[in-house]
């Protein structure tokens, strides 16, 4: 009889120890598989910046919807990813060329807007890196290169400003044409009220684009530049192909991609941690 309560005193602590053992699996293996990613990463980005003896960045948003509760997560450039690029540029050395690999679809024109002016006003060479898609603020950040180094299949989109609220987004070109074409009576306070920030709005990308541009990849094409991308002569998602971007931009876009660029992209695969790689650059080391 005690060697059967024995057996089963013995079952029970084994299978209490499986459960301690998987538990502490569930937490340790993605941490290890997290941080083995990450060092892969860092080591193609030295690997990246020592060939091109330059400033690595990257700003990468993968789209992401996760199924639980059936809650979409969208990427987008935000305040937080222009804090650390600001600070990635402002600590490389002045010399040192930067080369900012961009995948994102846009975000916060503030923050695209923080980004793009400090990226210009790096002294040494600019060069962006889009090996799947850069698309409004992203393109905007595209502007203030020196060059672009497209995919053939990569696509750039117009950067004309939206407008709206939680009941939706307008563009403003749309907006101040609609208050062209409807009589004053007829028009309700809040579509005036949008499009007079639409006006201001367009005044101010007009501005920026002028801006960033001056002496910048495509300056001789300005006036192009400004009816292909900011008037609303197209929706807001149409892409410019590398082919269409070096047709308006001219011969500062490439499609030369560094074989080291779609290495890396491998590396950041959908993940639906908290810790999902945003922006990330390792300084690079004075010789």
């Amino acid at each position: 009889m005690m060697e059967i309560l024995q057996a089963q005193t013995d079952y029970t602590d084994i299978i209490n120890n499986l459960w301690v053992i998987l538990f502490i699996l569930l937490f340790l293996v993605p941490m290890i598989q997290r941080n083995v990613l990450q060092m892969e990463r860092k080591r193609v980005l030295i690997r990246l910046g020592k060939k091109r003896r330059s400033q690595v960045i990257t700003l990468i948003h993968r789209q992401e919807t996760i199924s639980f509760l059936g809650i979409p997560l969208a990427r987008y450039i935000d305040i937080e990813d222009s804090e650390v690029i600001l600070r990635a540029i402002r600590t490389a050395q002045k010399d040192v060329p930067i080369d900012l690999v961009l995948h994102t679809p846009g975000g916060l024109a503030l923050a695209a807007t923080q980004i793009a002016v400090a990226l210009k006003a790096h002294p040494a060479k600019k060069t962006v890196i889009v090996p799947h898609y850069a698309m409004s603020g992203g393109t905007l950040i595209a502007f203030a290169s020196d060059e672009i180094l497209m995919d053939l299949h990569a696509a750039l989109g117009p950067v004309d400003p939206q407008l709206g609220d939680q009941t939706g987004v307008y563009p403003a070109p749309a907006l101040l044409k609609v208050v062209e074409k409807k009589s004053l009576d007829k028009t309700d306070d809040k579509t005036l009220v949008y499009a007079e920030e639409a006006a201001k709005a367009m005044d101010q990308m007009y501005a920026l684009i002028k801006r960033i541009l001056a002496g910048k990849c495509g300056e001789r094409y300005l006036n192009t530049i400004l009816e292909e991308f900011v008037s609303g002569k197209y929706t807001h998602d149409r892409p410019f192909m590398a082919e269409d971007a070096r047709a308006i931009l001219g011969d500062c876009v490439k499609t030369e991609v560094p074989e080291e660029v779609y290495e890396l992209m491998k590396l950041y695969r959908m993940e639906i941690g908290r810790n999902r790689p945003g922006v990330e650059y390792v300084p690079l080391s004075r010789r």
